[in-house]
């Protein structure tokens, strides 16, 4: 008992300090995107670039300016992979094998942080702080810009402008990600992270023969890792390693800075529109979806089945007796819930069902609540599914915050939704059809196929957590992963920035008797149930072979 009521108190802190940082920091960030003046070194940046501050263009020029600047990142971070071995600060580790880096460096610049890795036996300093520590930043301010453009075509009219990409993610970075990293750093190292450049130390172990030990500028990267729901971990544990999740406090601020940014961008949303009520309509309906599974999981761990579990007081089997259950559970929702993919406990020594849910949170389409960026624009798309859902209900041709919901508006959010369960379900068929890949299994049977399951789950959603117990540093996986980590943040972004474009080129027509109320709870249920239905008749099948059937067994 004493263990469940200190993951409520847990739950309880959290919410407490999401709903202290909620208003002023979502008012913060819509000023930032709404503000007409650019700081001086937002210009030099420009004037570096080449880029027009003041020009705005319409969806493609801005889809434009997304799919360069991702791929050019995913090139300059494959070579800088591939010459870590005559570059300073590799510690004489070797060059990554292609397929490695390619894995890689799509992982981090679509903001997935798969990692096939041990950070701490492949990665020196110049790769980690110059390479994957910057794209940290970077895919985190294009998910914001992407989310800006789409909150833009709700509440612009009779205009194809959606702005100017590149100021939107100079800003985010500048302005936003860069001041919260820096403090959030700081309280890390206060609590014990570590921040340097040391070399390979070897230290001697109890029972002899000595264990290798890094440095690391690790509070500074593990604190963007977290604040832009990327978490690529400096060390192969991640955030279960000592060094980068010291204390009871330190993972429950970790959890903190995962929700906080996609929490308070739905108040930049309702700012940016107009009603801030339809900001506490998309946040209520993340915060009912999160809330329950985080109450799901921790209710599952702590009623392991098994007299192991109930002789430790809960399934503490894969996990840090330093977090315990509810530490491990509460973060484990919170990284599935966002695109985060950090973990400081094996998902796949979960109980069936506690894996299944990590899964599920996601394969609702990371919205509960979501990445930077990512979550608000999926929830848009998903609120506009909601409303066209409802107009067929009534009757009616379905109007989002005065704008008209056409065939192609349906089309274009229907295919937002679709192409990462697309992704997943063929990518994860292919890997148990095929004879090569189940040589990377370590399990059969159900948890096997959760393996699986969990990690083109996990890639094509852009999450980047691993479930365990899949040897996924192959050719096979490296390539179809990075396949799918690229598709499945691309591909999303194309159909909401057309759809952005759409919208913004409507005029806002004026709420009726006939008008479905937006900002209403009975919006928030709907908004709430529709990923559900989404996801359901989705998955259902694919889970009932994996984590349902291991769980029902248990």
């Amino acid at each position: 008992m004493n263990a469940q009521l200190a993951g409520v108190l847990q739950l309880t802190a959290l919410l407490g300090a999401l709903a202290l940082a909620h208003r002023p920091l979502g008012d913060h960030i819509a000023d930032v995107h709404t503000s007409r003046r650019h700081l001086r070194v937002e210009r030099l940046v420009y004037r570096a670039v080449g880029v027009r501050p003041d020009a705005e263009v319409g969806w493609t020029g801005y889809l434009r300016g997304v799919l360069a600047f991702s791929l050019v990142g995913i090139a300059l971070l494959y070579l800088l992979q591939r010459l870590q071995d005559v570059l300073p600060g590799s510690l004489g580790f070797a060059t990554i094998p292609p397929d490695q880096a390619f894995n890689t460096a799509v992982s981090f610049v679509t903001n997935t942080n798969w990692q096939s890795y041990s950070g701490e036996q492949t990665m020196g300093h110049l790769v980690q702080t110059g390479g994957l520590a910057v794209q940290h930043f970077l895919s985190a301010a294009v998910g914001m810009a992407v989310a800006v453009a789409l909150v833009r075509g709700f509440a612009r009219t009779s205009t194809g402008a959606l702005g100017n990409f590149w100021v939107d993610l100079v800003r985010g970075t500048v302005r936003v990600l860069l001041p919260l990293a820096a403090c959030a750093a700081l309280v890390l190292v206060a609590c014990g992270v570590i921040q340097n450049l040391s070399g390979i130390h070897h230290v001697g172990q109890f029972l002899g023969g000595t264990q290798q030990w890094n440095g690391g500028a690790v509070a500074s990267q593990e604190a963007v890792k977290l604040l832009g729901t990327n978490g690529g971990g400096y060390f192969n544990a991640n955030s279960a390693h000592p060094f980068e999740n010291p204390t009871p406090f330190s993972n429950l601020f970790e959890i903190f800075l995962i929700l906080l940014l996609p929490v308070a961008l739905t108040r930049t949303f309702g700012r940016m529109v107009g009603s801030t009520r339809q900001g506490y309509a998309v946040l209520g309906a993340m915060g009912v979806l999160w809330v329950a599974f985080a109450g799901l999981m921790l209710l599952t761990e702590h009623h392991g089945a098994g007299p192991a579990p109930e002789l430790a007081g809960g399934a503490m089997e894969g996990k840090e007796t330093r977090f315990g259950v509810s530490g491990s559970a509460l973060f484990a929702v919170a990284t599935t819930g966002t695109s985060t993919g950090a973990v400081n406990a094996f998902h796949s020594s979960f109980t069936g069902l506690g894996g299944g849910i990590t899964m599920v949170m996601m394969q609702l389409g990371e919205i509960a609540p979501g990445g930077v960026g990512t979550g608000l624009y999926g929830m848009l798309i998903t609120a506009v599914i909601a409303v066209f859902l409802a107009g067929l209900m009534v009757g009616r041709t379905p109007e989002y915050l005065g704008k008209r919901l056409g065939p192609r508006e349906i089309k274009l959010a229907a295919c937002a939704l679709l192409v990462t369960p697309a992704l997943v379900l063929l990518g994860t068929a292919a890997a148990v059809a095929l004879p090569t890949p189940p040589d990377a299994m370590l399990n059969g049977g159900a948890h096997g196929f959760s393996e699986i399951l969990y990690a083109y789950t996990s890639a094509a959603q852009n999450n980047g957590s691993a479930f365990a117990g899949l040897s996924a540093d192959t050719p096979w996986y490296n390539t179809t992963l990075g396949l799918a980590m690229l598709l499945g943040r691309l591909l999303p972004i194309v159909f909401a920035l057309a759809l952005a474009g759409s919208l913004a080129a409507q005029r806002r027509r004026p709420a009726t008797a006939g008008t479905l109320r937006t900002g209403t709870p009975l919006f928030t249920g709907l908004l709430t149930a529709t990923p559900l239905v989404i996801s359901g008749l989705t998955f259902v099948p694919a889970l009932a072979l994996g984590p349902l059937a291991e769980g029902l067994a248990a």
